[in-house]
């Protein structure tokens, strides 16, 4: 008899996460934070003494949504701050990387988002017009990051992700920090937005 597959995952706060059955009450924003801050974007592929963190990254990301959407709701600028929260425990993933590997990619990151969602008082899935403007700004950061860290040309940005409009980039410059930095700066603004709900 073949032995079961573990599809578990033990986080440092003790938790374990069922990669095919997640709930919500395993889920830790202790552990989310320290994963991200440890998750190297672009595969590492950037410039500097320290990998630029999906943390990172997520911090930016509900920057600029809350520069796009500056009247929205404290509780999509949350979802906005988690939209890549899933990658703590299965990683970042390229886009072509995600293409080879098929749907199965997308379908465990929709079972992790929703229980992470459900975890800090938001809805499992969010309403798509929300979903659509967080993925805006996600491709707004990916024009910083791509001109700032990882070797792209402003033309091969602009191609990939879009021009960004200027008021929403202003003052925005990218600075690589150590992982514990980043990782409580992450904590901080997700206590910071839990105590706006």
């Amino acid at each position: 008899m073949a032995k079961p597959v573990r599809a578990w995952q033990r986080m440092l706060s003790g938790r374990r996460l069922d990669l095919l059955d997640p709930t919500p009450v395993d889920i830790e924003i202790e552990d989310i934070a320290h994963g991200l801050a440890f998750v190297a974007r672009w595969n590492g592929q950037t410039k500097g003494d320290f990998a630029y963190s999906v943390a990172e990254h997520s911090l930016l990301v509900e920057e600029i949504f809350g520069r796009m959407q500056p009247g929205a709701a404290t509780k999509w600028r949350l979802a906005a701050l988690l939209h890549d929260a899933p990658e703590y425990v299965i990683g970042d993933m390229i886009s072509p990387v995600k293409a080879a590997v098929g749907p199965n990619y997308g379908a465990l990151d929709e079972r992790l988002t929703a229980a992470i969602h459900l975890r800090f008082g938001l809805p499992a899935q969010i309403p798509a017009t929300v979903k659509k403007q967080i993925k805006k700004a996600d491709k707004v950061s990916a024009w910083l990051e791509a001109t700032q860290i990882a070797g792209f040309s402003v033309a091969e940005s602009n191609r990939f992700f879009g021009k960004p409009k200027p008021e929403l980039i202003d003052g925005l410059t990218l600075h690589l920090r150590p992982p514990v930095e980043v990782r409580r700066a992450f904590t901080l603004r997700h206590a910071t937005l839990l105590q706006g709900l």
